[in-house]
C-alpha cells in the first residue's frame, strides 16, 4: 500500500474549501477523529440529546434527503413511510443553518425513493419493482428517469456549492447489500449507478463543492479511486460495544491499494476513543445512526458517550477549525 494519504480530490475542478477539508482530515488521521451524528428530522432530538449529556455538539452533521425524493408513492403507503416524510420534510433549512451559523461538517444521507414503481418505503428493494440493472443501460425508460432524479437533487445541492459550502456526499450507500434497489442487482450495478451519477454531477452539473464518499467495504465494485476522495463503510456492533474496530479498518482498506481517507458512515454504537487514542486506528470520523441510536443509552451510555466527547482524541464543533 502507499504509504502517502491521498488527498488530491477526485474532481480535478473541486472548490478550494474541498481541498481545506481533505488537507485537514489528513492531518488528522490517526491523530484524532471527528464526532458525528446523523439526524432525519427537523426537530434533530439527536444534537439535543448530545449537547444535553455532554455540553458539545459534534462536528459533522448527517442530513437525511429522502422526503425530497420526486417520487413517493403517497397513495400506496404506511403510516410509518408517511410519518418519516412528513418528520424529515424541510431539513435542508438545518443544513443551511449548521452550515451558515455553527459552520460545522456537513454529510448527506439520501433514502432515494425509486424513480417509479415504488409502493411505501420505496427506497427498499421489496418495494419497488425499478431495475437497477436496466438504470445503467442509456436510452431505456429506467436510466431516464433516474437521470431525472439525480437532477431533482442536484437542484438541490446547487445552491451549496454557490456558496462554496463542502459536502460529504455518500451516495448508493450500503451498496453492498440487496436491501436498498441500487444494491440488490449486485455491486457491479450499484458502481455504475455511482459513477453515472459523478459523472453528471461533476461535469454536467458542476457541483464541485462535494467530497465523494464510497461506502461499501467490499472489494467486488468497488467505484475506483478516480470518483472516490473517502472510503467508508457502515458497521452495527453489539449494543455496549465500544471498540477502535480495527479489524473492520483492515478489512475496508483492502478494496484498494490507494491509501484513501477512511470513516465509519454509520454506526450504531460509538467507537472506543480511548482505545482509538491508544490504537491511532486512522477513522476520520464516526456517524451514530438517528433516533434511538443517537438520542438513548439503549446502545451508548450517557457515562461512554460524555466521556466520548470530552476526550482530547475527539474533535467536537467547538474545536473544528474554520474550513469554509
Amino acid at each position: 500500500m502507499n504509504n502517502e494519504i491521498q488527498i488530491a480530490p477526485c474532481n480535478p475542478n473541486a472548490i478550494n474549501e474541498v481541498k481545506n477539508v481533505l488537507r485537514y482530515l489528513s492531518g488528522l488521521s490517526g491523530k484524532g477523529i471527528l464526532t458525528g451524528q446523523h439526524t432525519q428530522t427537523t426537530v434533530q432530538k439527536e444534537l439535543h440529546y448530545i449537547e444535553d449529556i455532554t455540553g458539545k455538539l459534534p462536528a459533522l452533521c448527517g442530513f437525511e434527503l429522502l422526503a425530497y425524493s420526486p417520487n413517493i408513492n403517497y397513495s400506496d403507503a404506511g403510516e410509518d413511510c408517511l410519518i418519516e416524510v412528513e418528520e424529515n420534510k424541510n431539513t435542508l433549512d438545518n443544513a443551511w443553518d449548521w452550515a451558515l451559523n455553527k459552520r460545522g461538517l456537513i454529510t448527506f444521507t439520501w433514502h432515494w425513493f425509486s424513480p417509479f414503481g415504488s409502493r411505501d418505503k420505496g427506497f427498499y428493494a421489496e418495494n419497488t419493482t425499478f431495475d437497477a440493472s436496466q438504470a445503467v443501460i442509456a436510452g431505456t425508460e429506467e436510466h431516464t428517469r433516474l437521470i431525472a432524479d439525480m437532477d431533482h437533487m442536484a437542484q438541490l445541492l446547487k445552491p451549496f456549492c454557490e456558496q462554496r459550502i463542502p459536502v460529504l456526499w455518500r451516495p448508493f450507500h450500503e451498496a453492498e447489500g440487496d436491501w436498498f434497489w441500487w444494491g440488490v442487482k449486485g455491486p457491479e450495478v450499484a458502481r455504475q449507478l455511482y459513477r453515472i451519477m459523478y459523472e453528471r454531477y461533476t461535469n454536467y452539473h458542476g457541483l464541485n463543492n462535494l467530497i465523494w464518499v464510497w461506502n461499501s467495504p467490499l472489494a467486488e465494485g468497488y467505484v475506483g479511486d478516480d470518483v472516490c476522495d473517502v472510503i467508508s463503510m457502515d458497521l452495527y456492533p453489539p449494543k455496549h460495544t465500544h471498540t477502535d474496530l480495527e479489524s473492520e479498518y483492515s478489512r475496508l482498506v483492502k478494496i484498494t491499494p490507494a491509501n484513501k481517507l477512511t470513516a465509519l458512515g454509520e454506526i450504531g454504537v460509538i467507537p472506543s476513543i480511548p482505545m482509538l487514542a491508544e490504537t491511532r486506528v486512522p477513522w476520520l470520523w464516526y456517524m451514530t445512526w438517528s433516533n434511538e441510536y443517537g438520542s438513548s443509552e439503549e446502545w451508548t451510555t450517557n457515562e461512554e458517550l460524555r466521556g466520548a466527547y470530552n476526550h482530547p482524541y475527539a474533535v467536537t464543533l467547538d474545536k473544528l477549525p474554520k474550513l469554509y
